[in-house]
């Protein structure tokens, strides 16, 4: 059963917790608050760097072209909203949207210091109720972000709604291991590395915890790709790496 199922008597999953669906967003920002000024560095550290490799295939499966609208979701400190600038090209747009602003902040810096926002708008957005125009963006992406969303179902819909025809979404999130074996040393890994590496480098075990917990949280790879059917999507597929430990779910707006 995925997590969207328990979207019943008015709570949600955070984490291994129960709270109101209204409370998720407030927790979440805390969460990424907290973490936002070393989250790339935590993320190099939690993967090996591995984040790096599964963005990169990420935007070989988007097919973005030069004079395209891109709209990066959960794009937080900016590194896919930055390649993606240099594919649309001069005549093409970015739109960097995440629901923190904390997050924004180092994202724009970033972006503002790599010379990058020429062609790249910064908004802050939430997935579930996206303030752009129908059938106005050519391709969708969302890394690490979909679990934290309140509710995912909404979320998808919204994206499909703002999808050109033919465009697609590509979601890119941490999934479930297809090895037993693997599953039990990641699972070890998470739970005990992780918080002590955000002890030690953001002084905050407890929100890496709930990064922890929000993947176990998440729906697995088959479930996900139900949900994105269920929005409407036609052609869905996901591609899983190292092993399902992250998958990466692709849909075309017909």
């Amino acid at each position: 059963m995925s997590s969207q199922d328990n979207l019943t008597d008015d709570t949600t999953d955070f984490g291994y917790e129960r709270v109101k669906m209204a409370e998720k967003a407030g927790r979440v920002r805390e969460v990424f608050d907290s973490v936002a000024a070393q989250y790339d560095l935590m993320n190099d550290l939690m993967s090996g760097g591995l984040h790096r490799l599964w963005k990169r295939f990420t935007i070989e499966l988007s097919a973005v072209r030069s004079g395209q609208t891109v709209l990066d979701i959960a794009g937080g400190t900016g590194d896919l909203a930055a390649k993606f600038s240099k594919l649309v090209g001069a005549d093409g747009k970015v739109i960097l949207a995440d629901i923190n602003a904390a997050m924004l902040s180092v994202g724009r810096d970033r972006l503002i210091d790599k010379g990058a926002l020429s062609n790249i708008d910064v908004v802050q957005a939430d997935a579930q109720f996206l303030p752009f125009d129908d059938n106005s963006i050519d391709c969708i992406t969302m890394a690490f972000g979909l679990r934290n969303v309140t509710d995912k179902a909404k979320a998808l819909r919204s994206m499909h709604r703002v999808l050109k025809p033919g465009g697609r979404v590509l979601v890119l999130e941490f999934s479930k291991p297809t090895s037993p074996l693997l599953s039990k040393v990641y699972d070890a890994y998470s739970f005990s590395a992780l918080p002590a590496m955000g002890k030690l480098i953001t002084d905050d075990a407890d929100s890496y915890r709930y990064l922890a917990e929000s993947i176990r949280k998440h729906p697995d790879q088959e479930s996900l790709l139900e949900m994105v059917e269920d929005a409407g999507f036609v052609d869905c597929r996901y591609h899983n790496m190292t092993g399902g430990i992250v998958a990466v779910h692709r849909g075309i707006k017909g």
